[in-house]
């Protein structure tokens, strides 16, 4: 039996969503990842689920039968940490990940508290690397 994934894309407006993040700090990087994203990919955000902000789409397939469509690069500005997708598969993203600042690497993402804790030019970097990337691999 194939997985079938649950996140997909949303009528609820990004700018909106990070507008009503519950702490001023969260706020204001959920709004800088809204421009820098949208700068380095020159794409419009697109909410996908309830608090993921995913650029572009592609549609996968895995050797264990699940498909579906996800967005290429994306962050999430949650309460705990700021999680941003797509951005280790590339090849060069572990030269520019060493020079990104703190952070840690999850299964598909890379986790910061806050830009605070990063160079903002590096992520500007490696979102653009990502996004310049086939991310299906071929």
């Amino acid at each position: 039996m194939a997985y079938e994934v649950t996140t997909h894309p949303t009528d609820v407006d990004p700018a909106q969503f990070c507008a009503e993040l519950p702490t001023a700090r969260r706020r204001d990087e959920g709004a800088r990842l809204l421009a820098l994203f949208g700068e380095v990919t020159g794409t419009e955000a697109i909410m996908w689920g309830p608090s993921m902000i995913g650029y572009g789409s592609f549609a996968y397939a895995t050797e264990a039968g699940a498909r579906g469509t996800w967005f290429v690069v994306g962050f999430s500005p949650r309460k705990a940490s700021i999680s941003l997708y797509g951005l280790q598969s590339p090849p060069g993203a572990s030269d520019l990940l060493a020079r990104l600042g703190k952070h840690r690497l999850g299964v598909g993402c890379v986790y910061v508290n806050g830009l605070r804790d990063i160079d903002e030019q590096v992520l500007r970097e490696l979102v653009a690397l990502a996004w310049s990337t086939d991310p299906t691999g071929c």
